[in-house]
């Protein structure tokens, strides 16, 4: 696990209970979809290349974020593809409102078959996590900007057991950083904000919203995209769970 100078520390031995984003956290968009679809649209580029530039783009979506207060909406998720489409080595020919133009192209398209569609594959490793997590005794919960289709797709990933509650943004009324959707999550189970950690990939959502809840906050970073943030970083939730066994013997 990675973590930057000057984080404020998280005390380790006390949690008990694990909040977790699910996109890019748990399960991750259909980047063979995407690439597919780029590539019919002449820019021909590897599944891995556009998994590296989505994570190259969170900084850049955080700011978008601390702007607009939220994460869905049609307009954030272009917003996202142009900025993925930035970092894309296969895209770098293009100028920027060519990049723009096929941003809006594909979101549509990309969106036609719902979150189910688009958000279906499990990340690396990750039943392996939740059941080591869960081993450990800490109590999971899922606390995710969505559309009302989280709870679905867990289900349908078959990791829905995992957890005792999934809160939903759409459901509960309140997105990320809005600390009312971390309250509801404790409420909802119980947990203390002092005890609770919440893992997520976006700054502006996951840590700024936890922090402002009173819970500790801890941001996914792959591949060392976010180097100055000033809260604790690890690269999956596996390296989650490998540390906290570590600590807990």
């Amino acid at each position: 696990m990675v973590a930057s100078s000057g984080v404020s520390a998280i005390p380790w031995s006390d949690i008990d209970t694990i909040f977790l984003d699910a996109g890019n956290t748990l399960v991750s968009m259909d980047f063979g979809w995407v690439a597919r679809e780029l590539a019919e649209r002449g820019v021909a580029c590897e599944v891995e290349d556009v998994q590296r530039a989505e994570a190259a783009a969170r900084p850049a979506v955080s700011e978008a974020v601390s702007h607009a207060g939220a994460t869905e909406g049609d307009d954030t998720f272009a917003f996202l593809l142009r900025t993925v489409l930035g970092r894309l080595d296969a895209a770098s020919h293009l100028e920027e409102e060519r990049r723009a133009l096929l941003a809006h192209e594909l979101a549509p398209v990309l969106r036609s078959g719902g979150s189910l569609r688009l958000w279906c594959w499990v990340m690396p490793r990750v039943p392996e996590a939740l059941q080591a997590l869960r081993d450990l005794g800490l109590r999971l919960v899922v606390v995710s900007n969505s559309d009302g289709s989280v709870e679905e797709i867990l289900t349908q990933l078959d990791l829905r057991e995992h957890f005792e509650h999934v809160v939903d943004s759409h459901r509960v009324g309140f997105e990320k950083p809005d600390p009312r959707i971390f309250h509801h999550a404790l409420e909802a189970s119980g947990a203390r904000p002092d005890r609770t950690l919440h893992v997520g990939d976006i700054y502006h959502a996951d840590v700024s919203g936890a922090r402002a809840a009173g819970v500790h906050p801890l941001l996914l970073d792959p591949f060392g995209d976010w180097p100055q943030v000033d809260c604790e970083r690890a690269e999956d939730i596996f390296n989650l769970a490998e540390r906290l066994q570590a600590l807990r013997g």
